[in-house]
């Protein structure tokens, strides 16, 4: 097995960090790893904000669904899905004039940017997870930066074509941290060949089977099962409603503004 190979096997998500910085020069081979990545057309869908200052990173400890350690990371990256570059390019070179002059209605951002944006966007943070641990630093991914949109907005002082998709968090390893890797599922559920497979009861259980195993009777949320625990827990949870709120009020502002320079055409 290769360099390359043993260092995707063996990451896991860092939550406890050492008091060691991130050095510049580090940060550096994390951010050009990032912008190494594969991206729809070459256009880099996306923007990447650092975050080194502590009374922010406190305040997404907070934002973030209550995440303590978020606060002693070395430092954060923010991925933002990011169109308004993009057609502000598009303004300033007179787009609408074009369209005009082509009888051609302006195509302006929908769902589907959104989401060839989020390509974009994890495909760049994903880089910058491997590149990280390739030289011993630590991360861990941040998927409630969806939530608390307006707070986020805010914060980073986004504009209407922006989504902060994902965050991470990067610090040095603590001295004889010794890394768990977490079972995965197993590869007949998940890969298959040529066409999407429903799986039986049968095979849900199997899948599940390892997981299964921290299931208690009594447990805060009444369930029966495992399966009844893992959606209460996880999507049937107050911090997945409050993402769902947020994430729909940030697609109305997406398409707000094409309502709003419509207005003008």
């Amino acid at each position: 097995m290769n360099e390359t190979m043993k260092t995707i096997n063996n990451r896991t998500s860092l939550r406890r960090f050492s008091n060691e910085k991130v050095s510049i020069e580090e940060q550096d081979i994390i951010i050009n790893a990032a912008l190494r990545a594969p991206t729809a057309g070459n256009l880099m869908l996306y923007s990447i904000l650092k975050i080194e200052d502590k009374e922010t990173l406190e305040k997404l400890s907070v934002s973030c669904d209550q995440q303590p350690f978020i606060a002693t990371a070395s430092f954060a990256l923010v991925f933002l899905v990011d169109f308004q570059r993009m057609y502000d390019y598009f303004s300033y070179n007179n787009f609408f004039s074009y369209c005009k002059e082509q009888d051609s209605i302006p195509k302006l951002p929908d769902l589907s940017d959104l989401l060839l944006g989020s390509e974009d966007a994890i495909c760049a943070a994903q880089n910058s997870v491997i590149a990280a641990e390739s030289i011993n630093i630590g991360s861990c991914y941040i998927g409630d930066i969806i939530e608390n949109y307006e707070f986020h907005k805010s914060l980073f002082k986004l504009e209407k074509l922006t989504f902060p998709l994902g965050m991470l968090v990067f610090g040095k390893y603590p001295d004889n941290y010794k890394p768990q890797v977490r079972e995965r599922f197993n590869r007949k559920f998940v890969v298959f060949n040529d066409t999407y497979q429903r799986l039986s009861k049968e095979e849900l259980d199997k899948m599940f089977e390892h997981q299964a195993k921290e299931f208690v009777q009594n447990n805060k949320f009444e369930a029966k099962n495992y399966a009844q625990y893992l959606y209460a827990r996880k999507f049937g949870s107050d911090f997945a409603n409050e993402m769902r709120r947020s994430v729909n009020l940030a697609y109305e502002e997406w398409l707000s503004y094409g309502k709003e320079v419509m207005k003008f055409f």
